[in-house]
C-alpha cells in the first residue's frame, strides 16, 4: 500500500479543504478526526466512502473495514496537518453527507430538540449527547445554528449524531406542525406566562425549544409555542448554561 506522505498531495488539499462548509457543499463529504468517532460510524452504517490511516495508530487491528470503504494509509505529519486536534489519533474517515437531511415534521414521532440560533459548538455538542442520552427522536438545527457538519460540532457530539435523527429545519414550520397535531412544543423563556418545568407533567411526544446563548429565543417562535418553561434557581446565579438548562428539561420532560 502506497503511503501519502505530503501535504501538497491533492486529495490531502481536498481532504483538508472539508474544514470548511463551502467545500463540504461542494465535495458533499466530511471529516470524521479520532477512533470513537470512526468506530461509531462504521457500527452505524454510515456512507464512508475512505478512511485515511496511519502506519502505527494502535487501534488498527481492531479496525473493521466495510465493504467498498478504500483505505488509504498516511504519514504522521499528513494526520497532524488534516487534524484540528493538537494531538491527533491517527486516523480518520470521509463520510458522504446525508442525501436528505430534511426530515419532514409531519412524520416526526417521538421527542425532538429544536436549536434556535445555538452557535456554540461545545453546547450543541452537549445538548446532541444529552438528547440522545434521554431517549429523543432526533434534533432540528434552525436558522442561525452552527453547520452540523462543522468539525468542532462533529468532534462534540462524540457519535451522538449517529445514534438519532440530525436535520435542518425551519423551527416555526415545524412548531406549527406538531401543534396541529396536538403535540406540545414547549419554549424555554423566562415571562409572566411560563410555567416550572416540574408542573407540566411527562411527554413521550413533544418538542422543546432551546434559544440562542446570548439573546433566547426568537420572538418569531416564542409565539408558537405552546407553552414556555423556567427552571427555578435556588441560588444566586442569574442563569443557567444552555446546555446545562436543556439537560435539566429534557430528563424533566421526557415521559
Amino acid at each position: 500500500m502506497d503511503i501519502i506522505t505530503s501535504s501538497s498531495n491533492q486529495r490531502v488539499k481536498d481532504w483538508k479543504k472539508l474544514s470548511q462548509k463551502k467545500a463540504r457543499i461542494k465535495q458533499e463529504k466530511y471529516m470524521l478526526d479520532g477512533w470513537h468517532l470512526v468506530k461509531e460510524a462504521i457500527l452505524f452504517d454510515q456512507p464512508i466512502s475512505e478512511i485515511l490511516v496511519t502506519q502505527d495508530f494502535k487501534h488498527r487491528n481492531e479496525l473493521e473495514v466495510p465493504d467498498n470503504v478504500e483505505v488509504i494509509e498516511i504519514s504522521d505529519n499528513v494526520a497532524k496537518h488534516l487534524s484540528e486536534t493538537p494531538s491527533p489519533q491517527g486516523i480518520f474517515a470521509v463520510v458522504n453527507l446525508p442525501e436528505n437531511a430534511e426530515e419532514k415534521p409531519k412524520k416526526a414521532t417521538g421527542a425532538w430538540l429544536f436549536l434556535d440560533g445555538v452557535q456554540d459548538p461545545g453546547n450543541i455538542g452537549t445538548m446532541v449527547r444529552t438528547a440522545d442520552a434521554c431517549g429523543f427522536s432526533g434534533v432540528v438545527f434552525g436558522e442561525g445554528c452552527a453547520d452540523m457538519f462543522q468539525p468542532k460540532v462533529v468532534r462534540a457530539m462524540q457519535g451522538s449524531q449517529f445514534h438519532l435523527k440530525l436535520c435542518s429545519g425551519n423551527l416555526i414550520e415545524w412548531a406549527k406542525e406538531f401543534k396541529q397535531r396536538k403535540l406540545p412544543v414547549f419554549g424555554s423563556e423566562l415571562n409572566d406566562q411560563a410555567r416550572s418545568y416540574d408542573q407540566v407533567g411527562r411527554h413521550s411526544d413533544f418538542a422543546l425549544v432551546m434559544g440562542n446563548e446570548g439573546n433566547g429565543m426568537s420572538e418569531k417562535l416564542l409565539k408558537e409555542t405552546s407553552l414556555n418553561l423556567y427552571i427555578p434557581i435556588k441560588g444566586h446565579a442569574e442563569s443557567l448554561n444552555v446546555a446545562v438548562a436543556a439537560g435539566i428539561l429534557m430528563f424533566g420532560l421526557m415521559e
